[in-house]
């Protein structure tokens, strides 16, 4: 059976909320199992003596802000957030004056396991199960070396939930790697099945025109003389069929430029010198475009933040692409470009005010250059007249969780 997707709103829940959400509950179980409930004859539990004194008071809100401020640095500090959360298991346990940490007081933590061991590095999943492992076993050794009672059972149980979380969580994070390298082998096979069918379509394209050409060349050399209007029809052709190559092969090149390709040693000196542009280069365009007599409005949406290469250029090409198609198509003196940068996503659209309906006749690369890229990278383009007037091309993105964890690292670093 396959697992049901979280709702897209219980996607947004950040983890340190549900670890929050966690220990509340288990606290509030912890409450109940100590009083004695509708239909009981008594309380599962026997409360300890300092349970609802002051100092027990006391060690429950000391517990409760340490699993809490744990909970908000799961993000940024998983570690040092899990340590918070086993102090907070600890301090909890002592107020109950049990023998061991029991599995309510645990569930935070192997909430916390999951998380780690699903969005962060092997080496930082494995390091924190290592870590609750060890407060387990030395809380029993504490108490052994006093000569106290110990739970070996109850902290068996509890040590093996908190493998299996672990597990489930690096299950989780090797799905999503795994996915990933697929993603990214389809996209490969993509690209080299789009460079086979340009080099067909390329040859079949100049064999043909070359032998247009050549023909009309041929016959307006043998009537030049006697015919010359005919050998001024004949070189009107080849002057036409010679322009429909040359746009032609301009734009088989252009798709092909983007493909990726082993490079030479001075290929990749020219890409050192000559880096790839990206949205970086946005305002750079737009100024330059506004110069030209187009006014380019771009305005910036959510946390600005480095994309992967692939994802940059496809989001700049679409933009360029477009207000180049406004250029040609739109008779209008200004466009809008608005760049949004969402958690999982980055949003790009144009906009204009112009006839609405001239982008679409664009024979170039074009719009379906322009949705083939989105189509690659596995994202949504829609483009086609507005309601109100002007045209709209429209493009998302999906962004790589390891990037957005690559990028987030970087901050906190």
């Amino acid at each position: 059976m396959h697992a049901m997707p979280l709702p897209p709103r219980l996607k947004l829940v950040p983890p340190g909320a549900w670890v929050a959400l966690a220990w509340s509950a288990s606290t509030a179980f912890t409450f109940l199992a100590r009083v004695r409930l509708p239909g009981e004859e008594a309380a599962n539990e026997f409360a300890a003596v300092q349970f609802y004194r002051w100092d027990g008071l006391v060690v429950l809100t000391i517990a409760c802000a340490l699993a809490l401020l744990g909970s908000m640095w799961l993000h940024r500090r998983p570690l040092r957030a899990l340590g918070l959360l086993l102090t907070a298991a600890a301090f909890l346990t002592i107020n109950l004056a049990a023998v061991a940490i029991q599995l309510a007081q645990f569930l935070a933590v192997d909430l916390a396991l999951y998380f780690i061991a699903a969005g962060r590095p092997r080496r930082t999943g494995v390091a924190a199960l290592c870590t609750a492992l060890a407060v387990l076993v030395g809380w029993e050794s504490l108490r052994l070396l006093r000569g106290w009672g110990i739970g070996t059972l109850e902290e068996l149980t509890v040590a093996l939930t908190a493998v299996v979380a672990w597990l489930l969580g690096d299950a989780s994070h090797r799905t999503r790697e795994y996915g990933e390298r697929l993603r990214a082998q389809a996209a490969t096979q993509a690209v080299t099945d789009e460079r086979l069918r340009i080099a067909r379509e390329m040859h079949d394209m100049v064999a043909h025109s070359i032998g247009i050409i050549a023909l009309q060349a041929g016959a307006a050399a043998r009537v030049v003389h006697t015919q010359p209007e005919a050998a001024r029809e004949a070189m009107t052709a080849v002057e036409t069929a010679g322009r429909e190559t040359l746009a032609g092969l301009r734009r088989m090149l252009v798709a092909l430029r983007h493909a990726d390709q082993d490079r030479s040693r001075a290929a990749a000196e020219a890409d050192r010198l000559h880096p790839a542009e990206g949205l970086a280069d946005l305002d750079r365009l737009a100024a330059a475009t506004t110069a030209a007599g187009l006014q380019v409005d771009v305005h910036w949406k959510g946390a600005r933040r480095q994309l992967p290469p692939d994802i940059d250029l496809s989001v700049f090409r679409i933009v360029q692409e477009s207000i180049t198609n406004v250029v040609r198509h739109a008779a209008t003196t200004a466009c809008r470009v608005t760049v949004d940068y969402l958690e999982e996503h980055v949003t790009v659209e144009v906009t204009d005010d112009g006839r609405g309906r001239g982008s679409t006749t664009d024979t170039g690369f074009g719009l379906v250059g322009m949705r083939e890229r989105v189509a690659l990278l596995h994202g949504e383009f829609t483009a086609g007249p507005r309601p109100e007037g002007g045209f709209r091309v429209t493009a998302r993105l999906p962004v790589p969780a390891t990037a957005a964890t690559a990028t987030a690292a970087t901050v906190a670093a």
